[in-house]
C-alpha cells in the first residue's frame, strides 16, 4: 500500500512561468535559428538535436547570458513546496528535457537547499559555440530522445512505493501523466489529459501543489 508520497515536476512553463527556449528565442535568434525546431515537429530530428542546434546559436558573453537567465519568472509558491518537502521527508525529483545550466541559475540555492534531485541534461556554455546539451548517458533514466525519461523517474518512484505527484505543462509530460498517481497540470498537458480522460488538477500556481500536500486532496478534477 502506498503511504508515502513523492514530487516529480518538470522545470520549463511549469516552475517557471515560460520556457527558457521561448525565452531566448524572442530575445536573442532569428527565425532561421528555429529550423532545427521545425524539423523536430516534422519528426526529422530528435528533441534533443534540435535543441542543441538552436542553442548553439546563441553566442552572446556568458554574463550577459546568465544576467538574462536570472531575470526569468519563478512560481513564488515553489519555495515554499520545497522547503514543505524537505520538512516532510517528501523527495522532490525536478526533471527536465532542458538542462542543468539554466536551471540550476534560476533556481539559485533552492535545489541544494532542499536536497531537490536534479534529473536533466548537462549543459556547458562558451560565447563561441552556444550552449551545448549532454545527456545523462549512464542514468538508469536516459532518454534518447530528449535526454532523460520522465515516465522513467515516475516508474522508479512507484516500484519504490511512492504515490507520485505529477506536475507539468507540456507533451514531454503527458507520458509520466498517464502513469503518475495525481496530475497537476498547466497548458498544453491539461488540454492533453482532459482529452484523454485523465484525472487531473488543473493549476496556476504550487500554492495549489502545497494544499494538495497538506492534506487538501478533495479537489482533484475527475473525469
Amino acid at each position: 500500500m502506498q503511504n508515502k508520497l513523492a514530487l516529480v515536476t518538470d522545470f520549463d512553463g511549469t516552475v517557471s512561468d515560460d520556457d527558457f527556449f521561448d525565452l531566448v528565442a524572442k530575445k536573442y535568434l532569428a527565425p532561421e535559428a528555429l529550423v532545427p525546431w521545425d524539423l523536430y515537429l516534422e519528426g526529422k530530428l530528435s528533441h534533443l538535436e534540435a535543441l542543441n542546434q538552436v542553442f548553439a546559436q546563441i553566442k552572446i558573453p556568458e554574463k550577459e547570458l546568465k544576467s538574462f537567465i536570472k531575470k526569468i519568472h519563478i512560481d513564488k509558491s515553489f519555495s515554499s513546496v520545497s522547503e514543505y518537502c524537505f520538512k516532510q521527508k517528501i523527495p522532490i525529483y525536478m526533471c527536465s528535457a532542458g538542462c542543468d545550466y539554466y536551471i540550476k541559475i534560476s533556481l539559485g540555492n533552492i535545489i541544494d537547499k532542499y536536497d531537490i534531485h536534479l534529473i536533466t541534461n548537462h549543459g556547458e556554455y562558451n560565447s563561441q559555440t552556444g550552449l551545448k546539451m549532454i545527456p545523462p548517458k549512464n542514468s538508469p533514466f536516459y532518454d534518447q530522445d530528449v535526454g532523460i525519461s520522465k515516465a522513467g523517474v515516475v516508474s522508479y518512484l512507484q516500484k519504490q512505493g511512492y504515490k507520485v505527484v505529477l506536475c507539468g505543462d507540456g507533451p514531454p509530460d503527458f507520458a509520466p501523466a498517464q502513469i503518475a498517481d495525481v496530475v497537476f497540470a498547466k497548458k498544453i498537458l491539461l488540454k492533453k489529459c482532459i482529452e484523454a480522460k485523465i484525472n487531473t488538477q488543473p493549476f496556476n500556481s504550487f500554492k495549489d501543489v502545497l494544499n494538495y500536500l497538506k492534506g487538501g486532496h478533495n479537489d482533484i478534477l475527475s473525469l
